[in-house]
């Protein structure tokens, strides 16, 4: 009973707001009806691979888009909870460039909610890693709040140091398939001190946003070539056209 006076007492002080547009809301960490309206999830038919939107319905066997049939990716199974496009660009923009931490929660039990085919199997659950630089510079990894929310949610193991940038890489934003590929190379490497950990076990790695799949895949090849015997991804987010 004191909890929830005391609950009752904070949410009159601080009345819970959308994390979309401030408006009031019924929850912490929602998102108003107007906002939730605008954010695409990310439901029905997707690809296995890249959690692309397809069309059809599923019948059964796997289905993978055109993109990851001709270039099959390093990892097994991928989810996006939502497009790269309207208030959900807007949410991934505030969490990765407006200190918007606070979105990171909610965000987290999205990701979640689209990850749980690839949850089987108690993965380790790890982030796309910062360069030391940039990480200084931000002063958090959206990627990490987003995987150490899902691993909460989903109790599951947490290494939010499994892999490392060794180089600094230019911001990949307006850059080709190919260029993304080419500039990321060896980029990313398992952590020494954490590769015992990875030795025949399954890996999921999580992002904010999968544009073409090249910081992704130089994870999933990292993870590979260190002993792990399967990689899938979670993404907030996933770009359309790349």
């Amino acid at each position: 009973m004191l909890m929830r006076g005391i609950q009752t007492a904070v949410s009159l002080i601080y009345p819970a707001r959308c994390i979309g547009c401030g408006g009031l809301v019924d929850s912490d960490f929602g998102l108003c009806g107007a906002c939730w309206s605008e954010v695409h999830f990310v439901v029905g038919t997707a690809c296995e691979s890249c959690g692309l939107p397809l069309p059809g319905e599923a019948d059964g066997f796997r289905i993978d888009c055109d993109s990851c049939l001709r270039t099959p990716p390093p990892w097994r199974q991928g989810r996006a909870a939502m497009l790269y496009e309207g208030q959900g660009r807007r949410l991934v923009l505030g969490l990765k460039h407006g200190d918007r931490t606070e979105i990171a929660p909610v965000a987290g039990a999205w990701l979640e909610r689209a990850a749980r085919p690839l949850l089987r199997n108690q993965p380790l659950v790890c982030p796309v890693p910062l360069h030391w630089s940039r990480l200084m510079r931000r002063k958090y990894n959206q990627s990490a709040l987003l995987s150490a929310a899902l691993a909460h949610r989903a109790e599951l193991p947490h290494c939010p140091d499994l892999l490392r940038r060794t180089r600094r890489t230019p911001a990949l934003e307006g850059k080709t398939r190919e260029e993304r590929y080419r500039i990321l190379g060896d980029a990313i490497a398992v952590h020494p001190a954490r590769a015992a950990q990875l030795q025949g076990r399954n890996v999921l790695i999580v992002d904010d946003v999968m544009t073409s799949g090249a910081t992704l895949s130089a994870c999933a090849d990292a993870c590979l070539q260190a002993g792990a015997a399967e990689v899938r991804v979670a993404v907030l987010a996933r770009v359309t056209h790349a």
